[in-house]
């Protein structure tokens, strides 16, 4: 048989989301190859399946990649497992992937769970897209930037977060879209599941008070998604408000530099993409 590197997602926490292609590919394995291996050890136990396991993380990965994509072009059954879900969604598992295409190695990816997906539909959101970004980035500069970009999507917006850095995560999308309301998916599958969904200011305070009563920064645990819905009508309106306050404050320092009305009008249709007969209207105010 010749060989192939395979991607096998596993339960999110329920061990009852495991399909059986999984289980297939893991018992006709030569190797596994995990993200954790006491994590992916446990799950191996827990169904029967004894399999040599090789550590692949993040730390790993870059030296042991080709290595690993070597050894199934020799004729090796590589499954590779993150420490749940999908494999190559925010985790090592890409780079092995794309190591294994460039080598024009066989790839085969099995479906199964995915906290981004379960999340945007426990979300409750009804915009029919979503933009998935990964880690929400650690620095409030960096954060603010991606905000900044992904702001005029037409999509509900999808991030992984540390319970660590939740309430500073919350703080900097009610910053960036204080009129839109977020979902935080946490633990889903698992025991302790629960969406809590509002308005974002609410969801913050939600998990600041949760902090705060905690005492030792630890009033959140588990694995956490965070769906922010796309623009709304309330965003929309408040968006147009600025534009026409700052079109108001371009026609006052026109007027004030001597120009004329026409000419006033026809700079605010240029800069701001105004229609011709309301930005005469903008004029004639000023």
């Amino acid at each position: 048989m010749p060989g192939k590197l395979v991607i096998c997602p596993t339960p999110l926490g329920n061990l009852g989301d495991i399909t059986e292609r999984a289980l297939t590919a893991l018992r006709a394995a030569d190797v596994v190859c995990a993200e954790d291996t006491r994590v992916t050890g446990r799950l191996l136990a827990a169904f029967g399946i004894g399999k040599r396991l090789e550590r692949l993380d993040e730390a790993l990965i870059g030296d042991r990649a080709a290595g690993i994509v070597g050894r199934v072009l020799d004729g090796e059954v590589v499954v590779y497992c993150s420490d749940a879900g999908m494999p190559g969604v925010s985790d090592p598992g890409l780079r092995l992937v794309r190591a294994a295409r460039e080598a024009g190695a066989a790839v085969e990816v099995l479906p199964g769970p995915t906290a981004v997906a379960a999340a945007y539909v426990a979300s409750g959101c009804d915009n029919p897209r979503f933009y998935f970004g990964g880690f929400l980035p650690r620095k409030d500069v960096e954060r603010r930037a991606l905000l900044e970009s992904v702001r005029a999507l037409d999509a509900a917006l999808v991030f992984y977060e540390s319970p660590n850095r939740l309430v500073s995560a919350l703080e900097a999308l009610a910053e960036a879209f204080p009129q839109r309301e977020v979902a935080v998916c946490r633990e889903l599958t698992k025991l302790h599941e629960e969406v809590v969904r509002g308005a974002v200011g609410e969801v913050r305070d939600e998990f600041a008070r949760r902090v705060a009563e905690a005492g030792d920064g630890r009033g959140v645990k588990g694995e956490i998604v965070v769906v922010v819905d796309g623009p709304n009508a309330a965003e929309d309106a408040a968006a147009a408000e600025d534009a026409a306050d700052a079109a108001r404050m371009r026609a006052a320092e026109l007027r004030t530099a001597g120009a004329s009305k026409k000419d006033i009008a026809r700079a605010l249709a240029d800069e701001f993409g105004i229609a011709r007969n309301a930005a005469y209207e903008l004029a004639l105010q000023v």
